[in-house]
């Protein structure tokens, strides 16, 4: 509108070089340095996710003009004041869901059934139910007069297991858009969804939009206590309490992310067991979740009997198979060892004298309560001993890891995943009309254990305010990164 005003669209970066003012921040766009008013900008709440020209390093320069507190002050009170924003909309969202869309659907019965709204829905009336509770907290510690003052480190803690909640919704969520996708494909679906929108005067975003708001909060929240974490002093009433809550929000968001990370490992080992042909006994999946390591082995029995086997380790288990005469790609199922029950022993190259056998690159299995041996396998290289040792370790590890972080996929997840993939192979031997059915390699399994799965996260909603004359031109030296975003994308 003038000179001394900076020009700036939707999704421009801009740096800050001084936020002293409340209403009219002084800044560098593209071409120009000029003011602009704070209300139509917010402050970026994760530089993680930024690698532009105009990014900040984590590590802020040092304050060096005599506005350096009053500007921090500012940055930490946008801070709060953004917190407090995205979780009362992120109320609204919740609230439109539940009465807009689950309230409409349980009166259709000829439509949905409990389980068919389980599945799209998940637990997320909890999730609403816990965050109203969340918010009432915020609310209470925050300090409408002097937002840098206020305290909202304690609310984190105070619910932090609270959010362990999220962990079935994000798990689900998934399943959840499968379902939706499906019904989206019949009109009359697609038009209830469409009018429960327009009824509850919902933003215009698809239902499937909505439902990903779960999964983006909670992976959003370590990303807003870093940023205020920033900008809190350590001498500040609340330093404590942000810095244990930034710790806290990142550990539920990375268990999340473990747990869901180990349900696909669990669908893969299902589709991988059912590969296997005539099993025997227990599913691997009753006990084990992951696959740590595998290979081919010389399996030393005694008489100093060998057979060339394939290896499968799993956390708490050693699977065993034999490949088909005919057909290598197909695997027959020989055994099943409990490595809870069982110690791995380096053995040194030479003759061992209860084989009566010269032994190269060699491990023993054996009973852990009597020592009794069990097996001796046999690796074609040091370097293929090296890695089996080292997964073996890695077994053990990650066994006493999921015990401390509570890590577990229920009975129910279990025995699922296995049906699903008995009615895909079903289904897949009826299309290829092979009595054996096609199977997957089972290499196919083997980068399981180094997959990892990352929750999306995104920007807040734009709020625009009313504007106030801007002030006249202060110098300062600091320099922010703030952007301008929408939190959906049509």
């Amino acid at each position: 509108m003038g000179e001394q005003e900076l020009a700036f669209k939707a999704g421009d970066v801009i740096r800050v070089l001084d936020a002293s003012h409340k209403d009219w921040w002084w800044g560098r766009g593209a071409d120009k340095e000029a003011w602009f008013p704070s209300s139509f900008v917010r402050v970026r709440v994760n530089q993680e996710d930024w690698s532009g020209e105009g990014a900040v390093d984590q590590e802020e320069p040092a304050p060096r003009d005599t506005h350096s507190t009053q500007h921090r002050e500012q940055m930490r009170s946008n801070v709060v004041q953004e917190i407090m924003n995205t979780e009362r909309i992120y109320i609204k969202h919740l609230r439109d869901i539940c009465e807009g869309y689950i309230r409409q659907c349980r009166k259709h019965l000829n439509m949905f059934t409990e389980p068919q709204l389980r599945t799209i829905f998940s637990n997320i009336d909890d999730i609403y139910k816990f965050q109203r509770q969340f918010l009432r907290d915020l609310e209470k510690n925050y300090n409408k007069d002097r937002p840098h003052l206020s305290e909202i480190g304690s609310c984190f803690l105070l619910q932090g297991e609270g959010f362990s909640i999220y962990s079935e919704y994000c798990n689900t969520h998934p399943a959840a858009c499968a379902e939706l996708q499906r019904l989206m494909k019949i009109g009359r679906y697609k038009h209830f969804f469409e009018a429960c929108r327009l009824l509850q005067q919902m933003i215009d975003i698809s239902i499937a939009g909505f439902l990903l708001t779960p999964v983006q909060k909670i992976c959003k929240y370590p990303l807003q206590l870093g940023e205020l974490l920033k900008y809190t002093p350590k001498d500040h009433s609340d330093y404590d309490g942000v810095s244990s809550a930034y710790e806290a929000m990142k550990n539920v968001a990375s268990l999340i992310n473990e747990r869901k990370r180990r349900l696909e490992n669990v669908d893969a080992i299902a589709h991988w067991q059912v590969a296997i042909l005539h099993w025997e006994g227990a599913d691997v999946l009753e006990r084990s979740s992951e696959l740590i390591h595998s290979g081919e082995l010389t399996r030393v029995v005694r008489h100093g009997k060998t057979q060339q086997r394939s290896f499968f380790l799993f956390d708490h288990q050693l699977a065993f198979c034999k490949k088909d005469v005919l057909r290598r790609d197909l695997l027959h199922y020989r055994g099943l060892l409990d490595m809870d029950q069982t110690e791995v022993v380096d053995l040194p190259d030479g003759r061992d004298p209860e084989l009566g056998l010269t032994l190269r690159n060699a491990l023993r299995l054996r009973q852990s309560s009597t020592l009794e041996g069990v097996c001796v396998l046999c690796c074609r290289k040091a370097q293929d001993k090296q890695r089996w040792l080292q997964a073996f370790a890695r077994e053990r590890r990650k066994v006493q890891e999921d015990q401390e972080m509570g890590i577990e996929i229920s009975k129910e997840q279990r025995q699922q995943a296995i049906f699903n993939a008995r009615k895909a192979k079903r289904g897949k031997s009826k299309a290829v009309n092979y009595s054996g059915s096609a199977l997957p390699h089972h290499q196919n399994l083997h980068p399981l254990h180094q997959r990892h799965v990352t929750v999306p996260t995104s920007v807040p909603q734009q709020q625009v305010f009313s504007l106030a004359e801007p002030p006249k031109r202060k110098t300062s030296h600091l320099w922010y990164t703030i952007t301008h975003n929408a939190f959906f994308r049509k």
